[in-house]
């Protein structure tokens, strides 16, 4: 990357196109052709000057022309003018839509500047520009998606958005995309944050480069499952490199919001491989325990019950099995390879003979398991991704025993979980704690469910409002459950 950068500025005197949709024109005329529009950050050698026009070249067009001097700012790519241009891109990197021209100008610094002079301070604001640059690209995907087929799409914000995307590869910044939830996800490739966290970089700066680096949505959904272990151990690592002592309490929050998430997802993986994922469980509940919800932005908000419900998603990790006597007993078995069976029994039924018996290749959450009274049923947590769980429901019926599945959401959102919250005395009722995230937007419900049927007779955003749910919720479940953080 670096290289790119330093060879798109080959004159000690470049031009720097200020404006979208600026007019190289064949002539120093505003009546002569068109011949290529230029967009803010593209860099033009200078080779003349007529009229209130300056002759350049365009390298990365391979063309040649004429643009108003009105519309570029003559940098001068010598050492004695890199604090100038240093000013420059701390005033571009807090500015938004000016990604494009705050991305050259960094360019001509790092050309200019000597190299015992550069510090982390030119990387924080490129990859903070890049960045930007890359969110605004799939906002605008999100927008257009929810929008709808029949709104009229912002064909000037994308027209704009996809050049200053152009302009920054140009510079060597390098951006990834893939489709995520119907929409296209554009992702900075982080470059410039991994040289950060490699030099000599303040607390500030590394926390505002491990965030970028370890950003959950900017992983392919279709990565697999052992490169998703090794990129969630990379990003544990990453996270533990910034000290969060000396840093504003809005930062530590993300910091230990991130860690919580990461290590959920790594606790799901260690089950998977019969590792030792209590541990990561642990370490992903004390992070989350450790925010400190008085200082949030809005934005801190919603990163928080991301964190929640990725924390909930994984939470029996960190559980022991309950060893409490109960008739009903979960016993598991492997199955094919990687599939766990699993088999619920009796002092009349064993594995042999169960009672019921479901294979899977999710995670099966032991520790979870919840009896009612009578013993005619049993609840058990699975998790098939380590973001998704589902609850498994065991009971009795005049036909005999059924094992039905609850999923935590009616949609097919990415990011959701289900829970036993509690029995209902004598019915064929049981309590239940949702957490999903749907359409950006995050949901929490509080449900009363017909076992014969699966459907909610009733449901809440609180425990307390629902008279039914605050009267006969499980003692334990409210002492371990995130949901009611």
């Amino acid at each position: 990357m670096l290289s790119n950068i330093i060879a798109a500025a080959t004159s000690s005197l470049i031009a720097i196109v200020t404006q979208d949709q600026a007019a190289l024109r064949a002539s120093p005329r505003d009546s002569a052709q068109q011949q290529v529009t230029l967009w803010q950050g593209d860099s033009l050698e200078i080779r003349g000057e007529r009229l209130d026009y300056l002759q350049v070249y365009d390298h990365r067009r391979e063309r040649a022309g004429f643009i108003k001097a009105s519309q570029v700012r003559i940098v001068n790519t010598d050492a004695d003018s890199a604090g100038d241009k240093l000013a420059v891109v701390r005033f571009l990197r807090d500015t938004p839509g000016a990604e494009a021209l705050g991305i050259a100008y960094t360019a001509a610094y790092l050309k200019a500047a000597p190299a015992t002079q550069i510090n982390a301070e030119a990387f924080d604001a490129l990859g903070t520009l890049a960045e930007r640059l890359a969110r605004r690209s799939s906002n605008l995907q999100t927008q257009a998606a929810q929008a709808g087929a029949n709104a009229k799409p912002n064909k000037q914000s994308e027209t704009s958005v996809a050049a200053h995307l152009e302009v920054a590869s140009y510079y060597g910044i390098r951006f990834t995309s893939f489709e995520r939830e119907g929409r296209i996800q554009i992702c900075y490739d982080g470059e410039a944050f991994r040289r950060v966290m490699a030099m000599s970089a303040n607390n500030e700066q590394k926390a505002r480069a491990a965030l970028a680096l370890t950003r959950p949505d900017c992983i392919d959904p279709a990565t697999r499952p052992l490169e998703k272990f090794a990129l969630d151990n990379w990003r544990a690592e990453v996270l533990d490199r910034v000290d969060i002592n000396a840093l504003p309490d809005y930062l530590k929050n993300r910091i230990k919001m991130r860690r919580a998430g990461v290590w959920s997802a790594i606790a799901y993986q260690r089950s998977r491989k019969n590792e030792d994922a209590r541990s990561a469980g642990n370490r992903a509940l004390l992070e989350l325990a450790a925010v400190n919800k008085e200082e949030f932005t809005d934005e801190d908000k919603q990163s928080y019950f991301d964190a929640g419900i990725r924390v909930g998603t994984a939470r029996w990790a960190a559980e022991v099995v309950n060893t409490t006597k109960s008739a009903l007993k979960i016993v598991t078995t492997s199955g094919e390879p990687g599939e766990t069976c699993v088999h619920l029994t009796d002092d009349k039924h064993d594995i042999q003979n169960p009672l019921a018996k479901r294979c899977t290749y999710s995670v099966v959450w032991q520790a979870s398991a919840r009896t009612n009274s009578r013993n005619t049923a049993l609840t058990l947590a699975v998790q098939p991704m380590d973001t998704w769980r589902e609850l498994w429901l065991f009971h009795q019926t005049s036909k005999g025993w059924e094992i039905d599945v609850l999923p935590p959401a009616n949609s097919n959102p990415n990011l959701a979980y289900v829970e036993f919250a509690g029995w209902i005395p004598a019915t064929n009722k049981i309590l239940v704690a949702r957490e999903a995230k749907i359409d950006g937007a995050y949901k929490r419900r509080f449900e009363v469910i017909n076992m014969d049927t699966l459907e909610t007779e009733n449901g809440a955003d609180q425990p307390s409002s629902l008279t039914v749910f605050y009267k006969w919720q499980d003692p334990i479940w409210k002492s371990q459950t995130v949901s009611l953080r």
